[in-house]
């Protein structure tokens, strides 16, 4: 962009999250607003689950295939799991630890291995699929052309067309947070062409039929040890045009719709879950009741108004960052980007038609001929490797962390909140030795705070049962899994979840949350390690029995072990722990407590980070001898990330040999093994190492032939090596690309740390978030940082910026935007408007909606505006 038009940016004041939102309509680095749509394109129904598109409302999960002439869209409820609260107490544990803490004395590693499967408990229990919408319509269908499937990030609705004769048919589908309800509309673009048969089913023991108001019931339960079970129930509720369609009800159990010209079907759906401690097979709550009640109440709506409202709600979330990288030949589309897809994203809210047509609107202008297939972009990506796939990418993980976890439901399990089995990989319980805490990385630096909520509900959960587990479900299991010690004895889940709470505080500055509710859980959780380490040799605190995550050792005597003592990640999620309560106590005026006396003496024993003769940083106390150089999980290299007691500021030895260790590790593996190594090279500001793991991970896999341990892409532009796992690595992948834009600590702020500068030459990225509350927008042009605006809403802080050497210390007073230029130098700090100013700003918004501004100028540029000065 020209000088002026620099300027025009700059002086433009966005100090609330709205404003960054509307500053969209604006461009930094001089693109056009033929941005590629934010759309995962499919040019055919799919053949296998990974290729599925996902909604979902953090309770209410569903994946939608596209197919024709069956549809079957799969669904899922975040409390549907098998089980029942326990007793997670092991009698013979404390008799059984003892023996193995002796034999880890003793150096007998193997004999400890052995000896601790007897501290294993039961398996975690599974999370269900709900059952199946199912749309059967006629033979003819078959010969469909034309078709197109899409999900659709910025509205995150997935759409089907295809066309049969003259007449084309659109499917479109939604998850809503408001009226927790999926909503899917059918509609024909000739009045009466459309009939199909629509049904409820479950793989689970169950019960449906049809009442009298064209609604098809399902009631059921799901049986375990307990020969009852949780219970559960869903309604489908079916409405249709009034011209000239018909409804009818097949076997009692089916609805079948003839001559309509759309359709709309409601489903909302429950289970007799009653929290992790209640159980729910004695639950006399009447499911289906509550549900005709909520239902008759979401009937209320039209579907523009429920489309409207689960709009506002997303994108008020969704559009909060906004990543822009530079074009490439082949971003997304084979031609110019359709009228729809250039429509502003914050045009809507309102009118409530934006997005979806209304009832009597045909597809034909909806959808996008030109747009090129996600599997051809990704498959192309090493050839081309367009940048605007990676903008796609990044706000996946984004959609996919706000579609399965929300205030309110449960934490995202292993799957998120799709399951396809009733027997799903590794139960879908959320393990705690990385696989829950990975889907909660991107929520803060990507500015989804109230993502983590049920999160932190969990912990509370796990907090009432003893957080000293390996693995858990949703009835708060606390003891270790029935398995092997190298993955099931982990006693260190519960700590590495509590620094989620810290870092909650850190982002947010909320001081009532870190009082009343995260520093109970973290004076629990440093309660319980100051208990857990005993004194070993040196001196040192330590941790004994200990594991590094699913890896085994060589121990010296040439056995294959797992238990020793004081693994690097026990020693470094302790220390982040310990600091974090040392931290909350000068936040809260408590350093003189009795406890955190303690906590500080604790600190100060516990061992260095180690390095090996090799170089690398020792995973374990000791330098055994490691059977699997390339192991998947990278332990420990916590401290360097997510963890902080590793940085190039303040330990730059480490820093090398973590170098050392990533390079040793190699650069194959699984995708969020791929995307964690990511994260680590940006923490190293190794900005061409980090974009390697990007190129690593963008590989189209073929699902019929998908390895467990290769790195790679779906079709949909997740990017799960193990279908089970692609929640937590599209979110690590989001999470990795902000950590090369903007890294931060409470004290720092570095700017564009590992930005491959010959790659993404130019870009802007607006919304990021970091620690001290503050907001940061960047952009960059030729490779170089162009400009940098901060703000803070919650409090003045201090933050030393970094940028390739130059370091300056900047106060950012609150409500002030404060803008830096490419030498960090301020150019402006902008005061909050007058409170008069803004109420007048706010009218002439509203009244923007009701009165014909289209005649003097374009409504939506003008309500833009107004949002861009309030």
């Amino acid at each position: 962009m020209d000088e002026a038009e620099c300027d025009d940016w700059v002086l433009v004041r966005r100090p609330t999250e709205a404003e960054i939102m509307a500053s969209s309509g604006g461009e930094w680095t001089g693109f056009t607003d033929e941005r590629p749509p934010l759309k995962v394109v499919f040019e055919a129904p799919a053949k296998y689950w990974t290729d599925a598109s996902p909604i979902g409302n953090g309770s209410l999960g569903a994946m939608v295939w596209g197919s024709v002439p069956t549809e079957t869209i799969q669904l899922n409820h975040d409390t549907l799991w098998t089980g029942k609260p326990g007793n997670f107490t092991n009698p013979e544990a404390p008799g059984i630890l003892s023996k193995v803490r002796k034999l880890v004395d003793d150096g007998k590693y193997a004999e400890a291995t052995s000896l601790a499967y007897g501290l294993s408990d039961r398996s975690p229990d599974a999370y269900q699929q709900l059952g199946d919408i199912k749309l059967e319509f006629d033979e003819s269908h078959g010969t469909y052309t034309a078709y197109q499937r899409e999900l659709d990030l910025d509205t995150a609705v997935v759409k089907v067309k295809y066309a049969l004769g003259d007449v084309d048919y659109t499917r479109e589908s939604f998850s809503s947070y408001p009226h927790q309800v999926i909503v899917t509309k059918i509609s024909a673009s000739k009045m009466g062409s459309l009939s199909f048969t629509v049904s409820l089913d479950s793989k689970l023991h169950h019960h449906s039929s049809v009442n009298g108001e064209n609604q098809i019931i399902l009631e059921g339960r799901k049986s375990s040890s307990d020969p009852k079970g949780i219970k559960f129930s869903a309604i489908l509720d079916l409405q249709i045009s009034g011209d000239s369609g018909l409804v009818q009800v097949q076997d009692g159990r089916k609805l079948r719709v003839e001559n309509s010209s759309w359709a709309v079907l409601l489903l909302v759906a429950s289970s007799s879950f009653d929290g992790p401690f209640a159980n729910p097979s004695s639950s006399r709550k009447d499911l289906t009741a509550a549900l005709i009640g909520t239902m008759s109440v979401v009937k209320k709506n039209s579907f523009a108004q429920l489309f409207a409202n689960h709009l506002n709600d997303y994108q008020e979330l969704f559009h909060r960052v906004i990543l822009r990288l530079p074009n490439s030949s082949k971003s997304g589309s084979r031609g110019n980007i359709s009228s729809f897809s250039k429509r502003n994203p914050f045009d809507v809210h309102l009118d409530g038609n934006i997005g979806l047509p209304p009832v009597n609107m045909t597809s034909a202008s909806f959808f996008d001929d030109a747009l090129i297939s996600t599997a051809e972009r990704v498959k192309s990506f090493r050839s081309d490797e367009d940048p605007s796939l990676v903008e796609l990418l990044f706000q996946y993980g984004r959609y996919l962390l706000i579609s399965c976890s929300r205030p309110g439901t449960q934490a995202a399990n292993l799957q998120g909140i799709w399951s396809k089995d009733l027997e799903p990989p590794w139960d879908a319980a959320p393990h705690l030795n990385i696989n829950l805490q990975m889907n909660y990385w991107p929520s803060l630096s990507c500015n989804l705070s109230e993502c983590q909520e049920p999160l932190f509900d969990y912990i509370s959960s796990l907090a009432i049962n003893g957080a000293k587990t390996a693995n858990s479900d949703i009835w708060a299991k606390t003891s270790p899994d029935n398995g092997d010690p190298v993955w099931a004895l982990w006693p260190m889940g519960g700590a590495w979840i509590c620094t989620h709470l810290w870092e909650h505080y850190t982002f947010s500055m909320d001081k009532a949350f870190l009082q009343n509710r995260a520093y109970p859980l973290l004076q629990g959780c440093a309660s319980f390690l100051l208990d857990w380490m005993i004194e070993g040799q040196g001196g040192f605190l330590e941790t004994n029995p200990s594991t590094s995550p699913e890896h085994p050792f060589i121990a010296p005597d040439g056995k294959t072990a797992s238990v020793s003592y004081s693994s690097t990640m026990d020693i470094a999620i302790t220390k982040e722990v310990f600091s974090a309560v040392i931290s909350a106590s000068e936040v809260l005026g408590r350093t003189e407590d009795d406890f955190i006396q303690k906590v500080r003496k604790a600190l100060s024993r516990l061992p260095p980070t180690r390095i090996a003769r090799d170089g690398s940083i020792m995973e374990w106390a000791q330098d055994f001898q490691d059977p699997e150089v390339h192991h998947r999980h990278l332990s420990h290299l916590f401290g360097l990330f997510p963890g902080h007691t590793i940085t190039m500021e303040k330990n730059p030895d480490l820093c090398r040999a973590a170098d050392y260790t990533l390079y040793k590790r190699g650069d194959e593996g699984p995708g969020w093994s791929t995307t964690w190594k990511m994260a680590l090279w940006a923490h190293l500001h190794n900005s061409g190492h980090a974009y390697k793991m990007v190129l690593q991970l963008i590989n189209l896999i073929d699902p019929e032939h998908e390895s467990s341990y290769e790195g790679g892409s779906t079709a949909t532009c997740s990017p799960p090596t193990r279908p089970s796992r692609s929640t937590g690595t599209s979110g690590i992948f989001t999470a990795g690309v902000a950590e090369m834009l903007a890294q931060s600590t409470e004290t720092d702020l570095h700017l564009l740390p590992a930005l491959p500068r010959d790659k993404w030459a130019s870009g802007s990225v607006q919304g990021l978030k970091a620690r001290g509350g503050v907001t940061v927008n960047i952009s960059w042009k030729e490779g170089e940082l162009h400009e940098a605006r901060l703000w803070s809403k919650t409090q003045t802080v201090v933050k030393n910026l970094h940028y390739r050497g130059t370091v300056v210390s900047a106060e950012l007073t609150r409500g002030y935007v404060f803008t830096f230029d490419g030498r960090l130098r301020c150019l402006r700090a902008l005061p909050p408007l007058a409170s008069s100013v803004r109420i007048l700003l706010l009218i002439i918004y509203f009244l923007s909606f009701f009165l014909s501004f289209s005649l003097l100028a374009d409504g939506a540029d003008l309500r833009r505006a107004m949002i861009l000065l309030y």
